[in-house]
């Protein structure tokens, strides 16, 4: 993250207070020639050495200055009589107000005293000096103008086209071997959700982003631009390196400041792209994986986050520079604003700088993304603070940052409309009256809106054919139409035979010892003891035939037998979890679906509904036949689980995975079976409850305060 301090003079407009300036420029200031404005006018950049910040100023500021001695009456009048510049004294005075306001002015006494008494009130002392701390502060860890002049001869290679082309020589190498090795790869990158992952990636992380504000230090120096200094800023509370390449307002052409401010993300890059190729050539191993995690970081955070014009990150600067545009993100918020003033309140709001109108438009749609894209960074930052704090200084500083990045810039446009309402015409009053009013009927009316939900269609009536105990495969029916007690698989367990075997031929020893010991008296102890051996063994020769009859699995329903391995030939070994194959009845198809337990409500039994085959078209129709009324413990469908393309996010539990959102099964019961008789993945819209968008919103928040009201 480059940081670079400036500020453009505003050039026109009456001044508020007419009076003379108030004191002669600060000896320390320096003026610097700078590149020229888009349509050519001169420019030039006061530097204040105190502060390390820059202000671009035009022609006319520019002469107002060598002539700052005057008056600002006969100031006006000399630029008129030297220059073609047609120069009011209120614009003389706006100038002075700027540079007063800047304090770029020696201080008179009166400026004095209120910089003593300022000096002598603790800023630390006050709320706003520890919120805008907490918000975002700057810490300064290196001087590093030596250093950067050191390094300098030795990376000098580096900027020269030779190595430019074998750099992207190496990253497109890389790119191909990596995606020949894809799958690979991708299980690399979940590993770094382990807690050893995460580590290794913030390492990387670190080297990364010390390199890229390396990249903008040594560029700026070979510019001949003096880096200030480095550090880390705090961006709440989150630290993010950071070089200060203020002093490149002072080059004149814009490319070489582009130059700077893309140096850190291509110094990434090429760390990505250098490490993309190590990976892939390398063994597995610590150091693969470490140049695994420098891979993704640079690919990820600098195309994603740096690159973002949105945020005053490098992309931002990079677009500045292209354009040639400072101060990009204000200039363009003032046009949005003044836009929305005369489209909405039909106020006489002019655009706060002439520009084409192809450009006007461009600045407009750009504000507005930018307040889309901050609103969602701004919020997930929010609630990333509330959850990474302990509750009650979460809900605190959640609420900080919804003010003060969410609310606070609404509140301040709406306190302009407030103000300005009475110069709003009475027709657009009850225009914009009758807006507020409309959107609020939109959101009490109760719309029928179907409920959305992932599903899982199947047959209702099916069986899964596995072997009971480990044996030999003596014939399987081959797939197709089968009726109820057909044989589907005849199994062999080679000791089964032989226990039946030796339990027959002791049933046998024993049936004819039985009639030989009952002619003897002294043979009637060991005639019950042999009649009861008989009897065990009639017991476990009637068990090996039922188990025996295990071995022949028989369709338990007429149906359609599918499925069935054609690996399995005769004297093939089976487990007892290696399916045969599986028996369904096509003519009744049901759907599991699972919804999300704030919806379930919503509900009815008889509610009709339709299935959207995944890939496919055309919808089925359905009807809902049961709710469940309590939460589903765990997702009976694997074909659902996010770990295997589904929709529904899950953890490991026990034996089965257990849905990570609260969901409750719906069963559907399909009108027609599908056109392929087979399982299938896909959505469910059920026709739903009617119901309001604002009463649920209510509902919400008022769960979320009760449930976050106890510490």
């Amino acid at each position: 993250m480059s940081s670079q301090a400036s500020a453009a003079v505003p050039m026109a407009g009456p001044a508020t207070k007419k009076a003379p300036p108030a004191a002669s420029l600060r000896d320390d200031l320096k003026l610097h020639p700078s590149a020229a404005y888009a349509d050519g006018a001169p420019a030039w950049v006061i530097q204040d050495p105190v502060s390390n910040r820059f202000y671009r100023i035009g022609w006319l500021e520019y002469e107002c200055l060598l002539r700052w001695h005057m008056a600002p009456a006969r100031m006006a009048e000399a630029i008129r009589a030297s220059t073609t510049l047609d120069v009011q004294e209120e614009q003389v005075l706006q100038f002075a107000q700027f540079l007063e306001q800047h304090n770029l002015l020696r201080a008179g006494p009166q400026k004095v005293a209120q910089l003593q008494e300022k000096s002598r009130n603790a800023k630390w002392k006050s709320g706003k000096w520890w919120l805008h701390t907490y918000l975002f502060v700057r810490l300064p860890l290196l001087r590093p103008q030596r250093m950067l002049q050191a390094m300098l001869p030795w990376v000098q290679p580096l900027f020269s086209w030779t190595a430019l082309w074998l750099l992207l020589a190496a990253t497109g190498l890389g790119l191909v071997l990596v995606v020949r090795q894809w799958d690979s790869f991708a299980h690399g990158f979940m590993d770094m959700l382990s807690p050893s992952g995460l580590a290794g990636f913030a390492l990387a992380l670190i080297v990364s982003k010390a390199l890229h504000e390396l990249g903008h230090a040594l560029v700026a120096t070979r510019l001949g631009v003096r880096v200030a200094h480095m550090g880390v800023a705090l961006v709440v509370l989150w630290p993010m390196l950071y070089t200060d390449t203020g002093e490149s307002w002072r080059l004149r052409s814009h490319r070489q400041r582009l130059a700077i401010s893309v140096a850190g993300i291509v110094t990434e890059l090429a760390l990505a792209g250098l490490a993309t190729l190590a990976w892939a050539l390398l063994d597995d191993g610590m150091l693969r994986q470490a140049m695994l995690y420098l891979a993704t970081t640079g690919w990820i955070l600098s195309l994603l986050l740096n690159a973002s014009p949105f945020m005053r990150f490098d992309g931002y600067f990079i677009a500045s520079d292209l354009l040639d545009f400072p101060n990009l993100h204000e200039r363009a918020g003032a046009m949005a604003k003044a836009f929305m003033r005369r489209q909405l309140l039909g106020l006489n709001e002019p655009d706060p700088e002439p520009f084409r109108p192809e450009v006007r438009w461009k600045l407009r749609l750009f504000a507005y993304l930018t307040w889309l894209y901050r609103l969602t960074v701004f919020l997930g930052i929010a609630f990333a603070v509330y959850y990474f704090f302990f509750k009650a200084l979460g809900i605190f500083l959640l609420l900080v940052e919804l003010w003060w990045f969410v609310a606070k810039p609404v509140w301040t446009e709406i306190m302009v409309w407030k103000k300005r309402w009475p110069e709003v015409a009475a027709r657009k009053r009850i225009l914009i009256w009758g807006l507020v009013c409309g959107l609020l009927a939109l959101a009490v009316f109760p719309w029928s809106a179907d409920l959305r939900a992932t599903g899982f269609a199947h047959a209702q009536r099916q069986q899964i054919v596995y072997s009971p105990e480990p044996a030999q495969v003596l014939g399987v029916e081959p797939a197709g139409e089968v009726e109820a007690g057909q044989a589907l698989a005849q199994l062999y367990m080679p000791d089964l035979l032989a226990r039946q075997a030796r339990t027959q031929a002791s049933v046998q020893a024993l049936s004819q010892q039985l009639p030989q010991l009952m002619g003897q008296e002294q043979g009637l102890d060991l005639l019950q003891t042999t009649a009861r051996r008989l009897q065990e063994q009639l017991a476990q020769s009637h068990a090996i035939d039922q188990e025996e009859a295990r071995l022949r699995l028989k369709a338990e329903f007429a149906g359609q037998w599918m499925d069935v391995d054609r690996h399995l030939r005769a004297g093939a070994w089976v487990n007892t979890h290696h399916p045969l194959g599986v028996l369904v009845d096509p003519g009744s198809w049901v759907v599991d679906a699972y919804v999300d337990q704030k919806q379930v409500a919503r509900i009815a039994v008889g509610a009709r509904a339709s299935f959207w085959p995944q890939r496919w078209g055309t919808p089925l129709k359905a009807t809902v036949i049961e709710v469940d009324r309590a939460r589903s413990q765990k997702l009976r469908h694997v074909m659902l689980d996010a770990r295997h393309g589904g929709a529904i996010a899950t953890q490991p539990h026990e034996q089965e995975p257990l849905p990570v959102a609260p969901l409750y099964r719906v069963r559907l019961q399909l009108h027609e079976a599908p056109a392929q008789v087979r399982e299938l993945r896909g959505s469910v819209h059920i026709e739903a409850l009617r119901r309001s968008w604002l009463w649920p919103t209510v509902q919400s928040g008022l769960a979320v305060l009760i449930r976050e009201s106890g510490f």
